[in-house]
């Protein structure tokens, strides 16, 4: 499948929120709007508000248009509010669950681990990030990336680890105990915009 190859610290500017949680994302004068001048005497448009609000999700979780779409189309299909059920949805993808978890700093860190065959789900290899987790799933890594890990581990010391996954740092794994609930979402969007986009 196809993924953005491109800097990263552009989708940032676009969009005018950090995408990432890196220095490098979330430095202020990185917000500034892409190109040396930026966007300069422009007022967006109702779809241009939100157009970005979709691609700051879409950027976050590192997925593509067409993808994201069915994401939203099985978030219609199911009952309860589509917004709410978008974010649950991307947010059990086991690349994000590892990013939640705090083994890697970032999404791109995690899709990379899981599709070199370095994470295990429930003691079978997962090699594709997209697959959802489902609350009772243990993630569990490969020893060759333990090194590794501890590393990244230590870099992000004061990573806060969301209450529907149960961390066990000294065996380097993870359980899902419930399913995400958007409050826990540490990252501030709009998905009635989104909703009304796809309308």
């Amino acid at each position: 499948m196809a993924r953005y190859l491109g800097p990263k610290v552009k989708l940032s500017r676009r969009v005018g929120v950090p995408i990432a949680d890196i220095p490098k994302h979330t430095a202020r004068r990185q917000l500034n709007a892409p190109g040396m001048h930026g966007y300069r005497g422009r007022r967006p448009k109702d779809y241009g508000i939100r157009l970005t609000e979709k691609q700051k999700v879409r950027y976050h979780y590192n997925i593509m248009e067409k993808q994201f779409r069915r994401y939203v189309d099985e978030a219609n299909r199911r009952k309860g509010n589509t917004g709410e059920l978008l974010l649950q949805l991307l947010e059990s993808r086991l690349d994000n669950t590892i990013r939640r978890s705090g083994f890697v700093r970032t999404i791109w860190a995690a899709r990379q681990m899981v599709t070199h065959g370095h994470v295990l789900v429930n003691g079978r290899k997962a090699d594709k990030p997209s697959i959802t987790i489902k609350p009772g799933d243990v993630i569990t890594l490969r020893d060759g990336i333990h090194k590794v890990v501890r590393e990244n581990m230590e870099s992000l010391a004061g990573h806060i680890v969301p209450n529907w996954l149960e961390l066990n740092p000294g065996e380097l794994s993870a359980r899902i105990i419930a399913t995400p609930v958007p409050d826990q979402i540490p990252f501030d969007v709009n998905t009635n915009l989104i909703v009304e986009f796809y309308r």
